[in-house]
C-alpha cells in the first residue's frame, strides 16, 4: 500500500495484542475527519423503506440515504461474527478464525492488525458500543485491540452464554472497559446514549465511533410503543415476529436521528464520515420484502450477503444520493479508510480488500472485474465446497452447480450453467485458488487460545460458548445452562505465567447466585418480550471433572454447592482444557462457566 510522504519518523510498534506492524507518525491536522460506523444485526437490504419496503418505518435512515453515496452491490459474510472479522481486518473471515459464531471459531486471531489499532496509531481516539462478537476474553476484547472506550454485551447477542446472566434488552448489565456495569433503559438506546456522550467528549479531536447494535437480532424484545407502531389493517397479514423485528429497526432509526442531531449541534457533521451498513441478510423480513433477492441470513444466495452500505462525508464531497454499482465487500473498508484519509499502514499479512477511493471520487472510474467469495461454514473446521458463492460483476456461481446472470436475474431463479459452461469454469478455478490460499495458511490447524493469568483479566470468566465441540449443542447459550444441554468438548487455554491457579467449575455464572443443581420456573412473559426465558431443568449433578495441564481430577458436587474449585501449580503454556459436570447416571455435561484465577 502506498505510503504517505509527510512523515516525522518510522517506528515498529508492538500492539496490545502482541502484533507487530510498521507505523509512521503523521503530521497532525485539524482537518482529519471523524469516523462513525453504525452496523446493525440481522437487518437485510430489504428491511429499509429507502430500499423499497412499504411496511418498515425508517424516515431518518431514508433521509440519510437520499444524501449519501450508496454502494448497491456491497457484500458481507452470511452471518454476524464473520462480517465483523472481515470488516476489522480487511481480510476474509476464513483466514482469521471467524468462520462460525460459536465453538471458539468466532475469536479473531490476536496476530491480526485491526482497524482501531491502525486508527489509534494515526492519532484517533476510538470507542465501540454494543456487539463485538470477536472474543470475550483477553487478549481478544475490544479494549485489548485499539478501542479506548467500550460498552458491550457478551457473545453474539444478549442472553447468550458469555453475556451477563439474565440480560433481556431492558435495564441490563454490560461490560464497560472490562468491568460489569448496570445500565438503565433499552439496549439500543443505552448504546447510543454512550456513543453520543463519547462523541461530545471527543468533538475537538479525531475519533472513531463504532456503534454495533445487537438489534434487530432475536429475541425480538422491544419497547411496547415500537410494537404499537405496527398494528392495524396494513399489518394484519404480517406475523408477530416480523412486526417486532420492524419495531426494533424503527427504534434504531430514532436513535440514528439522535446521532444526526448531535453531530449538527456540535458543528462536526461536515467533517464526520458516517457509514450505515448491516452484517448479513435479513433474519425475519424475507417473507414480507427482500429487495427481489433469494435467501436471507446464513444463505449463500444473494439475499444472504448483499446488504446496504451508505457513506456520507460532506467535506470529502461524499454526498448527493449517488449510487455506485461496482462489486465491493466488507473487507474493502479498512484499506479504503487508509487510502481515503492518508493513514500509514503497512500490512504484515496480505489483504483481501482493496480501496474503493477511486469509486468514491470518480463515478466513471474503470473498476476491475474482481472475483469475490462468500460462504457459510458454521462448523468446527473449514469445509471445502460448503454453501458458497463465487461472484464477479455479472455472474454468481452457487455451490458449483448453479450459475446466474445477476444483472438480469437478481432473484436467482434461472440457472444458466448449461448455457455458459466457460463462465462457470472460470469462476470454479477462482474458487479453487482462493480456497488453497488460506488452507496453505494452516487455518484449520490454528486456534485462538484464551490467555489466563494476565493482570489484564484475572479472573477470566470463560463460557461454553467458546468450547470446541463437534456435534451441535445448545450449551453455548444461557438457555443451554438452564435446560442442561449435553455436550463434550475442550477449550484452548494459554496460561501466561507459572503460578498457583484456582479453576472453578459452575453451571451458572457467579452473578446469578445460583447453585449447580438449582431449579426455577420460566420467566414470566411480558408484551415487550418475544419469548419467555427457559425454565431451569431439574438436574442431579454429582461430580465435577477437570483436565488441564498437570491437573486431572474429579470432585464431588455437594448439595447447594454453586461451584467446584480446583487448585494447582500450573506451568506457563498452551493446553487443552476439559471441564465437565457429570450426573448420577454418568452422563457428561459441560461446566457452562469456568473461572480461572492466578493467585496473587
Amino acid at each position: 500500500m502506498k505510503k504517505i510522504t509527510s512523515l516525522l519518523f518510522l517506528v515498529v510498534l508492538t500492539s496490545l495484542s502482541g502484533t507487530e506492524f510498521s507505523i509512521a507518525q503523521v503530521h497532525k491536522s485539524p482537518q482529519k475527519p471523524n469516523i462513525i460506523i453504525v452496523i446493525t444485526d440481522d437487518q437485510g437490504k430489504g428491511d429499509l423503506a429507502c430500499e423499497g419496503n412499504a411496511y418498515v418505518k425508517t424516515p431518518t435512515i431514508d433521509k440519510f440515504y437520499s444524501n449519501a453515496v450508496r454502494f448497491t452491490n456491497y457484500h458481507v459474510s452470511t452471518t454476524c461474527a464473520p462480517t465483523r472479522g472481515s470488516l476489522m481486518t480487511g481480510r476474509h473471515s476464513n483466514r482469521v478464525n471467524v468462520f462460525h459464531t460459536i465453538n471458539g471459531r468466532s475469536i479473531l486471531f490476536n496476530d491480526e492488525v485491526i482497524l482501531p489499532q491502525v486508527l489509534a496509531q494515526n492519532g484517533y481516539t476510538n470507542a465501540m458500543f454494543g456487539k463485538w462478537h470477536l472474543g470475550d476474553n483477553y487478549p481478544y476484547r475490544p479494549e485489548d485491540r485499539g478501542f479506548h472506550e467500550v460498552v458491550r454485551h457478551g457473545g453474539g447477542g444478549l442472553g447468550q452464554g458469555p453475556d451477563y446472566w439474565g440480560n433481556d434488552y431492558f435495564d441490563d448489565t454490560y461490560w464497560h472497559n472490562g468491568k460489569m456495569e448496570a445500565y438503565k433503559g433499552y439496549c439500543t438506546d443505552v448504546f447510543f446514549d454512550n456513543a453520543l456522550r463519547f462523541i461530545e467528549s471527543n468533538k475537538d479531536k479525531p475519533f472513531f465511533c463504532y456503534i454495533s447494535t445487537n438489534a434487530p437480532h432475536s429475541p425480538y424484545n422491544l419497547p411496547k410503543k415500537y410494537l404499537d407502531l405496527y398494528q392495524g389493517e396494513k399489518y394484519k397479514d404480517i406475523n408477530d415476529r416480523t412486526l417486532r423485528f420492524y419495531g426494533m429497526i424503527t427504534n434504531i432509526d430514532d436513535n440514528f436521528k439522535r446521532l444526526e442531531d448531535k453531530l449538527k449541534s456540535l458543528g462536526i457533521a461536515d467533517n464526520t464520515i458516517v457509514v450505515f451498513t448491516t452484517d448479513n441478510g435479513t433474519a425475519a423480513g424475507r417473507g414480507v420484502f427482500n429487495a427481489g433477492m433469494k435467501g436471507g441470513k446464513g444463505s449463500q444466495y444473494e439475499g444472504g450477503h448483499r446488504v446496504p452500505l451508505y457513506i456520507r462525508w460532506p467535506n470529502g464531497q461524499l454526498t448527493g444520493g449517488k449510487d455506485i454499482d461496482a462489486l465491493v465487500a466488507h473487507y474493502d473498508l479498512l484499506p479504503t479508510f487508509v487510502d481515503l484519509l492518508g493513514l500509514h499502514f503497512n500490512p504484515i499479512k496480505p489483504l483481501d480488500g482493496k480501496s474503493v477511493k477511486p469509486l468514491l471520487q470518480d463515478k466513471n472510474t474503470v473498476w476491475e472485474n474482481r472475483i469475490l467469495y462468500m460462504d457459510t461454514q458454521r462448523e468446527q473446521n473449514l469445509i471445502k465446497y460448503k454453501q458458497y458463492t463465487v461472484m464477479d460483476a455479472n455472474w454468481r456461481l452457487v455451490d458449483g452447480r448453479e450459475l446466474y446472470d445477476i444483472k438480469k436475474d437478481i432473484g436467482q431463479e434461472h440457472n444458466v450453467i448449461k448455457d455458459f459452461p466457460e463462465v462457470a469454469e472460470r469462476l470454479a478455478v477462482g474458487y479453487e485458488n482462493w480456497w488453497k490460499s488460506f488452507v496453505d495458511e494452516g487455518v484449520n490447524e490454528k486456534y485462538a487460545y484464551i490467555k489466563v493469568g494476565s493482570p489484564k483479566e484475572n479472573p477470566s470468566r470463560i463460557s461454553a460458548h467458546d468450547m470446541i465441540i463437534g456435534k451441535y449443542s445448545d450449551a453455548w447459550h444461557q438457555d443451554g445452562a438452564r435446560k442442561g444441554a449435553q455436550a463434550a468438548g475442550k477449550w484452548k487455554i494459554e496460561f501466561e505465567a507459572d503460578g498457583e491457579y484456582t479453576i472453578s467449575l459452575r453451571r451458572f455464572p457467579r452473578e446469578s447466585n445460583l447453585a449447580i443443581n438449582s431449579a426455577f420456573p420460566a420467566q414470566k412473559e411480558a408484551i415487550e418480550l418475544d419469548r419467555t426465558t427457559a425454565a431451569s431443568t431439574k438436574t442431579d449433578f454429582k461430580e465435577a471433572f477437570l483436565y488441564v495441564a498437570n491437573i486431572s481430577k474429579s470432585m464431588e458436587i455437594k448439595e447447594g454447592q454453586d461451584e467446584v474449585v480446583f487448585k494447582g501449580k500450573i506451568p506457563a503454556g498452551k493446553y487443552d482444557m476439559e471441564a465437565q459436570l457429570i450426573d448420577k447416571d454418568g452422563r457428561v455435561f459441560p461446566a457452562y462457566y469456568v473461572y480461572i484465577e492466578k493467585v496473587k
